[in-house]
């Protein structure tokens, strides 16, 4: 806490009050406001939490202004350009960069755990075969406490630790056997020698009757959109996680919370949207019909894959992943990809169009990853599955140091009541 102070004061009272000011490493100050409801009888209000402080926390820091994302300090250019998915995925558990042997010992544990109890499959054969993906997942998910009765004290640090390993080992073999349930084929094992990405794309891919060969370039694809996706502060399925957590669930249910919220198109089924919205478009030609129509207010196309709650310049992770999605298509053969064209040539006019210019509506990392997993055959349905996937890394950082600080309350947001007020009942007869 700093020296400042912020006065507050009620202009129909002239009552004041002092509230404390929390200064952070980097980014904006916060002010303590638990006093006023007790001072002044009131509450704030701050619909989508858009300026509220909810929690402190040292994982991942957003400058939305200067288009900048620091996960432990770390810039991700840096963590993107230099590390891995598992590297990124120890730092944001442990809080710093794992030595040789420290690496070499998280990366086994994790391929240690890639396997799911077998009772755990049979559940799959319970889903109709077109259920979405992401229904099995969260179910899953949320099943597997029913497991692992043994080491679910959450206040035990080597539970917690257990857990976190277990949930990212498993849910790649856990979306892979949605896949393959979609899809009528066999359940495939993991394979502990392969890296977690080649796992992952083995286990989607592979068929008993004949060998497969995992692409380095997919994988190498694929661990950088994980590591694009690990964290991104407190967003909304991170915010689930930990609201959810912090009523002392255990960790599965809320890690299954966070599946959930993520599967809303606003969230993680943003690159899904963006992709049908290029095939609505269709040729380049179409282009200025339909920004014409993202123009106009009583219109119901929106312009998806551009702006961002947060940047309010250009997404890092964009700038980085549309690198990567030329070299992706480049090496798996599809250059000629009409939807990436379109997708440059869009995101081309739109950045000199002064409407978008003003707005600063710039593309995020949705308008390029959805591309990306369809040049790795992923299908659409398994998009959020993905970054279910990458971001449950992140999930389990925010909840981890949720429970681990001493101060964790419940959480219980307070509301602006609008409803009617006391009246008397009246019988039915009388109404």
């Amino acid at each position: 806490m700093s020296d400042k102070k912020f006065e507050l004061t009620d202009l129909s009272s002239g009552k004041k009050s002092l509230l404390p000011v929390h200064t952070g490493s980097i980014g904006p100050d916060v002010i303590d406001v638990a006093a006023i409801n007790k001072d002044h009888g009131v509450f704030t209000f701050d619909p989508g939490f858009g300026v509220t402080a909810a929690t402190e926390s040292k994982i991942t820091y957003i400058d939305g202004d200067a288009g900048v994302l620091l996960h432990r300090g770390y810039p991700i250019e840096q963590l993107a350009e230099n590390s891995s998915f598992m590297e990124v995925a120890y730092l944001l558990l442990n809080g710093d960069l794992p030595k040789a042997p420290e690496l070499q010992t998280f990366t086994d544990s994790i391929s240690r755990h890639t396997m799911i109890n077998e009772s755990l499959l049979r559940f799959f054969n319970g889903f109709h075969h077109n259920a979405h993906p992401m229904a099995m997942v969260s179910a899953v998910v949320a099943s597997m406490s029913a497991f692992y009765h043994d080491s679910m004290d959450i206040n035990n640090p080597r539970h917690r630790e257990i857990f976190a390993h277990r949930i990212i080992a498993k849910l790649p073999t856990i979306a892979a056997a949605a896949h393959k349930h979609s899809l009528g084929q066999p359940f495939i094992y993991p394979r502990n020698d392969l890296g977690y990405c080649a796992n992952m794309l083995n286990m989607f891919y592979a068929v008993p009757c004949e060998d497969y060969v995992v692409s380095p370039v997919a994988a190498e694809a694929l661990d950088l959109l994980f590591i694009l996706h690990a964290d991104h502060e407190q967003n909304a399925s991170t915010s689930t996680v930990r609201l959810a957590g912090s009523t002392g669930t255990n960790p599965y249910a809320a890690i299954s919370a966070g599946v959930a919220a993520l599967w809303g198109p606003a969230h993680g089924g943003a690159n899904e949207a963006v992709l049908a919205m290029l095939e609505q478009i269709g040729t380049v030609d179409n282009i200025p019909k339909y920004l014409a129509m993202a123009k106009d207010k009583s219109s119901h196309f929106r312009l998806m894959g551009f702006g961002h709650r947060v940047y309010k310049n250009f997404d890092p992770r964009a700038k980085i992943i549309r690198a990567a999605c030329h070299k992706v298509l480049a090496s798996l053969g599809h250059t000629d990809n009409p939807l990436f064209e379109l997708a440059l040539r869009l995101e081309e006019i739109a950045l000199q169009d002064e409407y978008f210019i003003q707005r600063k509506l710039y593309p995020n990392v949705d308008f390029y990853s959805g591309v990306i997993y369809s040049a790795l055959g992923i299908p659409r349905s398994m998009f959020t599955v993905m970054f279910a996937i990458a971001r449950t890394v992140g999930w389990v950082a925010h909840w981890q140091e949720m429970i681990a600080d001493p101060a964790m309350r419940i959480g219980r947001p307070r509301q602006l009541y609008t409803g009617a007020a006391k009246r008397d009942y009246v019988g039915v007869a009388q109404r």
